[in-house]
């Protein structure tokens, strides 16, 4: 109806709710992605403390074995002087020369657990781990760890806000859509509650038109999000949604649709 008697507004209702669902669904497919891409990344995070020589073996492994129970670390390790000799030559390849045991202190890996790799919880494990007496240093790679979790919180704080804005604009433009639709059908609805139809009834078709507008919202989005995935994917490796995503990214057109429907009509079927 709407596209026959206002089709720029029509269009901008299906338009501004493709732009609103395409960017929850960036945001989700970022969010996705970086699960997928960064997940090993992720798993780098870990905590090393550099014990003083003195500690003896029985006393590092009781520390050991007591911060691998700490819920948040999935694994800890000793590493002794030889073998942390061992991994500097290899890391350092045509230097390896440069260095000797009693340059590098024996120490303990910890990996975190997933689930619990956000700077506040590492940096909580480290404290922890900290005030064991033997223990000289700390390190975790605390400007790494925060890097990683701001580019996440960037990604998911556009995400929201764009998906926000183009929400409201969308809900705005359908209900101006549904009210033109309503004015302009004032004779004809003037007459069908002549014969008896309820509010409800008239109300109605603008309704199902508002959700049928945010359905094509919500195919168009997944159409753009489909060919940005397909030129994207070119150069990255990536994953597209789930079905489960991308069906509820449709329904969820849907209820713009007739949120903003169900705002205009009721308002505007009372001065008809």
């Amino acid at each position: 109806m709407s596209f026959a008697r206002a089709p720029l507004l029509g269009a901008l209702s299906v338009m501004m709710i493709a732009f609103s669902l395409f960017s929850f669904g960036l945001f989700g497919l970022v969010a996705l992605n970086f699960k997928q891409q960064f997940g090993a990344v992720e798993e780098r995070i870990e905590i090393e403390a550099f014990v003083d020589d003195s500690t003896n073996v029985e006393t590092l492994a009781d520390a050991v074995s007591e911060i691998a129970r700490f819920p948040e670390v999935a694994r800890a390790l000793p590493v002794t002087k030889d073998e942390a000799l061992e991994r500097a030559r290899r890391d350092m390849g045509e230097f390896k020369d440069v260095f000797d045991a009693s340059f590098l202190p024996a120490s303990i890996k910890v990996q975190v657990r997933e689930g619990f790799r956000d700077p506040a919880t590492v940096q909580r494990v480290a404290d922890r781990i900290a005030t064991y007496a033997f223990v000289d240093d700390v390190r975790y790679g605390a400007e790494f760890v925060e890097q990683l979790y701001d580019i996440r919180n960037v990604a998911t704080g556009t995400g929201i806000v764009l998906g926000i804005a183009f929400a409201a604009v969308a809900i705005i433009i359908i209900a101006a859509t549904i009210r033109i639709t309503v004015l302009a059908r004032a004779r004809e609805i003037s007459i069908m509650r002549l014969v008896g139809a309820t509010n409800g009834f008239v109300r109605r078709p603008f309704l199902l038109e508002g959700v049928a507008t945010g359905i094509l919202g919500g195919l168009l989005a997944l159409l753009l999000l489909w060919l940005s995935f397909a030129v994207i994917g070119r150069y990255i490796p990536l994953v597209f949604l789930e079905r489960p995503m991308a069906i509820g990214g449709i329904a969820f057109g849907g209820l713009i649709g007739f949120l903003g429907s169900a705002l205009s009509v009721g308002r505007h079927l009372k001065r008809v």
